[in-house]
């Protein structure tokens, strides 16, 4: 093992260690910014009041946690979206939190084609993680 490899993988080990327990994701800072998202999202389960009011330019995101990406009947995905759901992609928080940080990114990682784009133009350049952990806790609503 070189010196680079070894300093990576100890890199990698410490932020696995301490990542997570020292900087948890906070649903109640997820929630406070919804307000970035609901110009084109809402979130409403299939029978109820809505959760949250917002636009319908995106995808519900009721129950997104855990979804195949690229499903919710009735919304018109792009077709690498639909692609990579059919090729497995659901949305757990690794997925979730690259795809909101740099949405055409990582659709070309995703399916390969550098040619690909999504449709969502907004990058969420932080909290993606507070996100995920507000949509998840609305997920038994």
């Amino acid at each position: 093992m070189n010196a680079k490899t070894a300093l990576s993988a100890l890199a990698a080990a410490t932020f696995g260690l301490t990542g997570s327990a020292a900087f948890a994701a906070d649903p109640e800072a997820g929630e406070q910014q919804w307000r970035q998202c609901r110009a084109c999202h809402m979130i409403a389960p299939p029978e109820g009041d809505a959760i949250q009011n917002g636009g319908r330019v995106g995808p519900n995101l009721y129950g997104v946690i855990g979804r195949q990406a690229g499903t919710v009947e009735g919304f018109r995905y792009s077709d690498a979206l639909v692609q990579a759901g059919e090729d497995g992609l659901v949305w757990d928080e690794e997925s979730f939190v690259e795809y909101v940080q740099n949405p055409t990114a990582f659709i070309r990682d995703v399916t390969g084609d550098s040619s690909a784009r999504s449709p969502m133009n907004f990058q969420m350049r932080s909290g993606a993680e507070d996100m995920y952990a507000y949509l998840e806790s609305l997920n038994g609503e």
